[in-house]
């Protein structure tokens, strides 16, 4: 029994939701997103609120079940507040900053790495050794500072490289004489 799907997804004022037999739409301030639905799951509406039940007792039913919910509540929190990813650059000289719509990142190696920013998502730098990603796809902000944080990713020795803001590095003690 999924826990996660028995609970319905509620709906704020100000965003609208369309449901059809394969597909849900749903629109707000921070723009539209739809999804397909599984031919597993039923999804109806009542009220402000969607439910997601299994359309069968099969393993594969109950899998899609809490899945199917949890990213129908992904869309809606996606367009009604956002997402948002903050990563920390460590590093002496390491830094970043946006030309134009790339972003261009300095972590020591012989030449400067630039990355072309998507156009539906949000990046700034508002300190050298911070990058913020915001936008309304939950899947897309994360996979775009996952890119970001594979240019250089944190050591265990010094710390160095780009990490997440609640990131925890665990520390490895040097070399002894």
């Amino acid at each position: 029994m999924s826990r996660v799907g028995k609970n319905p997804v509620n709906v704020p004022s100000g965003v609208e939701f369309n449901l059809t037999e394969a597909l849900v739409s749903v629109k707000g301030k921070n723009g539209s997103l739809s999804m397909p639905l599984s031919k597993e799951v039923i999804v109806k509406a009542e009220g402000t609120q969607i439910l997601v039940k299994p359309r069968s007792n099969s393993k594969q039913s109950r899998m899609m079940w809490g899945t199917t919910k949890k990213l129908i509540e992904n869309l809606v929190v996606g367009v009604h507040t956002g997402f948002t990813k903050i990563l920390e650059i460590n590093g002496v000289g390491y830094r970043a900053a946006i030309q134009g719509n790339r972003l261009q990142l300095n972590l020591g190696f012989s030449h400067d790495v630039d990355v072309e920013i998507p156009s539906d998502l949000t990046v700034k730098c508002d300190k050298p050794t911070q990058i913020t990603i915001s936008g309304a796809d939950r899947q897309r902000v994360g996979q775009f500072a996952a890119v970001i944080r594979s240019y250089k990713k944190p050591e265990p020795y010094k710390g160095k490289g780009i990490k997440y803001q609640d990131e925890v590095i665990l520390r490895k003690e040097g070399k002894k004489k």
